[in-house]
């Protein structure tokens, strides 16, 4: 070696020393300041270590990224997911309903653009493409998965399948860094989730991080107004879900029966271990619905130890069959549970969207727009 190459290769060796030195730093600190189970502590830094470089791996740019990207908000990333299968993209069906609502909803048309239809089957992905300017995304079946093309009827086989594709794909979207609401959602996640972490992993998770918020929701949901501002969402908020009927204490998860047609989760280290934990446990839990797996882990007080704060929706804004809004001039969504077949949830709200129409041009015309719910005669029809 030259002496003109040594002062280089001694600055460079100094780089590298000094770089190692400070990460053996950063670990001792954070293992130092660990309460007692030392030995465990270490060993979760290491998996999160592992976990955030595998995931950086795994999720370079790809098809549903792009969609992902494609329908969100450039300021903000943030988007809106439903979905829907074959049965339900059929003409004059929930599909048709659900743009109709967007359409002529208050404050929802200009969301049209920003909503991704994530299609089960090909059939359902190529109806939603035959509507003009919607966003459509063919999520591929598991292997040994079956058609879930057809009408799936409440607690049949099909059904809990499909509820249960439904959720893992939403746990690979959080783990993808965004966030969303099975059918609604705020404000884009902040930076201050990283600022809890240890230094080496506020730069992984910052770099994986979109700083998205995405709305998802059940097809047979209808937006009568903007559920934005409704949601009145607080930052430190991580997981906020609809309920069939509200009992007017939101964190009261055992007393409000939790309704998977509409929540919002925040993309984070909390919610992805949430879903992780929640579809883990299909394999103990035969024959039930991802719906009341969800339900059994919060009356257990599965969210504390996984840090998750959640709150329950009010049903005067995000309302449903099950029970009706309190106040009809302030609900923004409605929801047709309580309700067991395709038939009677489009007739039902089919009148749903006639009522308000109604409302809305007595408004217009200056003179009293009381909301009057009808009646939800052929979903009651529809359990006999």
């Amino acid at each position: 070696m030259s002496i003109t190459a040594r002062p280089e290769h001694c600055t460079l060796s100094r780089v590298v020393a000094l770089t190692a030195v400070c990460l053996v730093v950063v670990v001792c600190t954070y293992l130092a300041s660990s309460p007692a189970g030392g030995a465990d502590k270490e060993q979760k830094f290491f998996n999160m270590w592992r976990r955030r470089s595998s995931a950086s791996e795994a999720f370079a740019p790809d098809d549903l990224e792009v969609a992902l990207r494609g329908a969100a908000y450039a300021d903000n990333k943030t988007l809106i997911l439903t979905v829907l299968n074959k049965a339900y993209a059929e003409e004059d069906g929930l599909l048709d309903l659900f743009v109709e609502s967007l359409r002529g909803g208050e404050g929802t048309a200009q969301l049209i653009d920003h909503v991704l239809f994530v299609a089960m089957d090909a059939p359902a992905f190529q109806r939603c493409r035959s509507f003009s300017g919607l966003r459509c995304y063919l999520l591929r079946p598991e292997d040994g998965a079956g058609d879930l093309s057809s009408e799936q009827l409440y607690m049949s086989d099909g059904f809990i399948r499909m509820m249960w594709r439904r959720i893992r794909f939403l746990g690979d979207v959080l783990k993808r860094g965004y966030s969303f609401i099975f059918t609604v959602s705020l404000r884009p996640r902040n930076i201050y989730a990283c600022k809890r972490l240890p230094l080496p992993l506020i730069t992984i998770t910052c770099t994986l991080r979109f700083f998205v918020v995405l709305i998802c929701k059940d097809i047979d949901v209808m937006w009568l107004r903007n559920p934005f501002p409704k949601l009145d969402r607080r930052a430190d908020e991580d997981f906020l879900i609809s309920c069939d009927k509200f009992n007017r204490a939101p964190h009261d998860y055992a007393g409000n029966e939790l309704n998977t047609g509409f929540f919002f989760a925040a993309a984070s280290n909390r919610t992805a271990a949430l879903f992780d934990v929640w579809h883990a446990a299909r394999s103990a839990s035969a024959g039930m619905k991802e719906q009341d797996v969800l339900n059994r882990m919060a009356r257990r007080g599965a969210f504390v130890p996984l840090g998750v704060r959640a709150r329950v929706l009010d049903t005067a804004r995000f309302s449903g069959f099950c029970q009706d809004s309190r106040d009809a001039a302030q609900v923004a969504t409605v929801h047709a549970n309580c309700c067991r077949t395709q038939h009677a949830k489009v007739a039902d709200l089919r009148a749903v969207l006639h009522a308000a129409a109604a409302a809305d041009g007595r408004l217009s015309n200056g003179t009293a727009a009381e909301l009057r719910w009808p009646a939800h005669l052929e979903c009651a029809k529809s359990w006999t």
